[in-house]
This record gives C-alpha cells, structure tokens and sequence, in this order.
C-alpha cells in the first residue's frame, strides 16, 4: 500500500485535485513532500485539528517528508474559509506567542529532528511579512482571476452574508498560493493538504506553480468528522477540547473519547489513532461490554499521544476507579499499550480543588462546595443539581442543598464530590 492507499483506507481523504496522476506521483517519487498550514488563532491546537496532524504524521511513518506550515504571516490576515463573519485581527506578537505553542503541540506527533526523516516546521511570516506590495500585485496577483475567485466557495459564502467579504481577507487567497509556491521553490513540495473548506484555496496554490515554474502539483481535503449524531465532532458543552493540559485536563480529555458514541468508535480508531486497520475492523461488529473496552482503547491511545504515555495511564486508572472500567480483554485491539490490568495507582488524574480545613470545621454548604469545584455553575445550578439526585458527596447521594458539609466528612484528608455520572472532582484539604 502507499500512502494514497493508507489515508483512503483510515478515512482521511474526500477529494484531490488529480486521482490518478498523484497516486502515480506517489509511486514513483520517494520521499513526497507535502504541507498543511496551522494557522495560529490560538495559543493551543484542539481535537478539530487532529486529522491533519495525524495525515502529516502517517506521511512521516510511510518514509515521506511533512512541512506544518504555522501561519505566522496569513493569520495577521485571517482565513475567511468556513466564516460567515471576519475573524477578529491578531497583532503580530499575539500570533508569534500562539506560533510558539503550536509548534510545540506538533513536535509531539510529528519528529523533526533529523532522525524522524526530515520533517520540516516553517512559520510564513519568515517570507510573507517583509513582502513588497507593488512586487508582490506584478508579480503574482497577475495570475489571478477575480472572476474565478469570487466563484470559490469561501468566497462566495461571505459575498452573500450579511457582513460581506473584506479586503483584507480577499487576499488570503493569494497569500496562500503563495506559500505553495514558494515551498516548492525551496524545497520541492508538490501536495497541499487541508480541510474541504481549503479546497479554492489549494488548487490556486496548485495553478500558481504551473504557471510559474510549469510543474504540476497536487492537493488532498479531508472530510469534516461528525459525530453518528450529525454534531461537529470535537465540541462539548465546556467549547472546545484543547491539546494544551492547562485548558483541557489530560483526565478530561481521556473521558471525551471514553464517551465516544458506539457507532463511532471504529472510524475514530482509524482516524486518531495508529492502531492497525486489521484490529480496527474488528471491532465492527462489537456491542456491549466489548465495544465500552474498545472505547477505554480510543481515549488511551488518544491520551497517549496528545500528553504522553504516563498521563494516558493515570487517566486510565482515575477513570477504572470512578467509573469501574473492566481491564480490556487481550484479544480486542491488541497492539494497543493500554494496562490489561485495572490495578489503579494512588496518584490518579482526577480534577482537584484546595480548601482550608479551617473552613470545613466551620462548615460550608454544600452546595457552595459543589460551585467552588467547578461542578456547578452558579449556586442555584447545584441547588438544582442536588434537588434533581445527580449530587454524591464520597459517593453517597446528596438529599439535602441545606447539608453542611464539616470535617466529619472528610476522608484521608480528601473529600470527593460527584456531579451526575461522569463529573468528579477531590476536594484536598490543607491543614
């Protein structure tokens, strides 16, 4: 199989520009270089970025070579693809502080030391930012038409919304076939890949390097993942789930794939996880206890890779001694690192608040407790919580809002407090 195969195989193409012609080019050229832009609007990728930081990662496992492009210069301007309003502006120090973030995220998929076969890390602004605009409008504006561009799906979207189309963003465009053009000046790159919503703008980068330097170039979209259910895969009712462990927790990211709907998990294990498709489409056919041990697989291995192996298994403990998680059969996806054993450790990843034991002896209610851990919005959020059964404190129901709660309930110098099925957080007391 080459990578054309993999990708299409674990569900991360939609569409290319060329079918035959670059599967063909993959054959017979090796390694391939390829991009895909990050652009940095925040300090911290989250989990909507995952299937193209996993594509750049099989490319490096298959022998190829990946840029990740930060977009350091095009998010000065901002991406109108998939916006119906203008994105807010960033200064140049705002996006070189999220550049910096997002290059570390990446260096936990993708190796670029020399021995990880060359991957590349380049920021756009290095040629973007010191552009000459009347050169720049000679040179290359000349090759675009208004005409097709205002045609682009991007384009045409923000033209018939409210707002409109800026200008500042109509020439995104071409800063983005721009930054084809110039990694395949510098280093032979001849595949884009990105998002559906990239589509125009991945074939003008791919019409600006065949008609300046006469070569042909190709470009890859990934379909946007959906739930079974038709949401926007990645989003919960907290927003987004980050990559960064100081905006999503690594136990809180754990438990977002451990809730993976059944009819979802085989496709997630193909598209976030490296788990061979062999084991993968086995599971299938799985129901029951088999496909909630298949699910403990897809949160481990995720964990594994965003935070690392250590805080994988602390999440995985916390979780078997919250949530009684049986220890996954052998036989279901076997190549997996997760502990077959659900022996938990005493420093497990659960949420964690600080209270003074002062002011436990004093008494506190609990429903204050509840909102000072996060657990309830405000206090009539954990009133209602508590009058509606979904409050346990150390695992006994909450009958009362008006319980105080005191010293006699703490254990082990911890109190833990459970909000419904899946929300947990330890109170530590300080002495």
């Amino acid at each position: 199989m080459n990578i054309i195969d993999v990708l299409q195989e674990r569900g991360f193409i939609e569409a290319t520009t060329h079918d035959e012609p670059l599967r063909q080019y993959v054959e017979d050229e090796k390694p391939v270089t390829c991009y895909i832009g990050f652009d940095p609007t925040a300090s911290s990728l989250h989990v909507g970025h995952l299937v193209p930081i996993m594509s750049l990662a099989h490319m490096q496992k298959m022998g190829h070579r990946p840029i990740a492009l930060v977009g350091g210069g095009t998010g000065l301007v901002g991406d109108p693809s998939g916006k119906t309003e203008m994105r807010q502006l960033l200064t140049l120090e705002q996006v070189q502080e999220n550049a910096q973030g997002i290059k570390a995220q990446l260096s936990r998929f993708i190796d670029f030391e020399e021995s990880g076969g060359g991957a590349v890390l380049l920021n756009n602004a290095d040629w973007l930012v010191g552009l000459k605009y009347i050169e720049f409008l000679r040179d290359i504006g000349r090759y675009f038409s208004v005409n097709r561009m205002v045609k682009s799906e991007s384009y045409r979207i923000r033209l018939e919304s409210e707002e409109g189309l800026n200008f500042v963003e109509f020439n995104y465009m071409l800063l983005q076939a721009y930054d084809f053009f110039k990694l395949y000046d510098q280093l032979g790159c001849r595949l884009q890949m990105g998002g559906s919503d990239q589509w125009g703008n991945i074939v003008a980068g791919i019409d600006l390097v065949r008609r300046m330097r006469q070569a042909e170039a190709y470009g890859i979209t990934f379909p946007l993942v959906t739930t079974s259910s038709g949401a926007k895969m990645g989003k919960t009712a907290k927003g987004a789930v980050w990559l960064d462990a100081d905006r999503t927790s690594p136990y809180d990211y754990f438990q977002f794939w451990i809730n993976t709907d059944d009819g979802d998990v085989a496709r997630f294990l193909s598209l976030f996880t490296f788990i061979p498709m062999d084991e993968i489409n086995a599971v299938k056919i799985l129901g029951g206890a088999d496909i909630n041990s298949a699910k403990a697989v897809l949160a481990f291995e995720a964990t594994k890779l965003v935070h690392g192996a250590d805080e994988a298994v602390k999440a995985h403990q916390a979780a078997s001694g919250m949530f009684g998680l049986k220890p996954v059969p052998a036989a279901i996806l076997p190549s997996s690192g997760i502990p077959r054993q659900s022996d938990t450790a005493d420093d497990v990843s659960v949420p964690s608040a600080t209270v003074d034991f002062v002011e436990i002896e004093a008494g506190i209610p609990v429903f204050k407790l509840y909102q000072y851990a996060g657990l309830a919005e405000s206090g009539s959020a954990a009133r209602r919580l508590i009058s509606q059964g979904g409050a346990y404190l150390n695992g006994k129901r909450v009958e009362s809002d008006s319980y105080i709660v005191t010293s006699s309930d703490i254990e082990d110098l911890e109190i833990l407090l459970r909000a419904g099925k899946k929300k947990f957080c330890k109170i530590k007391i300080k002495k």
